[in-house]
């Protein structure tokens, strides 16, 4: 899913050089969702164990 989100940055700061603003917006957006997405994961996974951080 990281890769997925670095991709869309990419094409949000892309889209944004050259211009296409409702493409650079939708990108950035879509990848805010999918960072809190994995925020939200990650803070699951070290509540429950998952993750173990020493």
């Amino acid at each position: 899913m990281l890769h997925w989100i670095l991709i869309l940055l990419l094409i949000a700061a892309v889209a944004s050089l050259l211009g296409f603003r409702g493409v650079a917006g939708a990108s950035a957006g879509i990848a805010k969702i999918l960072i809190f997405i994995v925020l939200v994961i990650l803070i699951i996974a070290l509540f429950t164990g998952v993750i173990i951080v020493a």
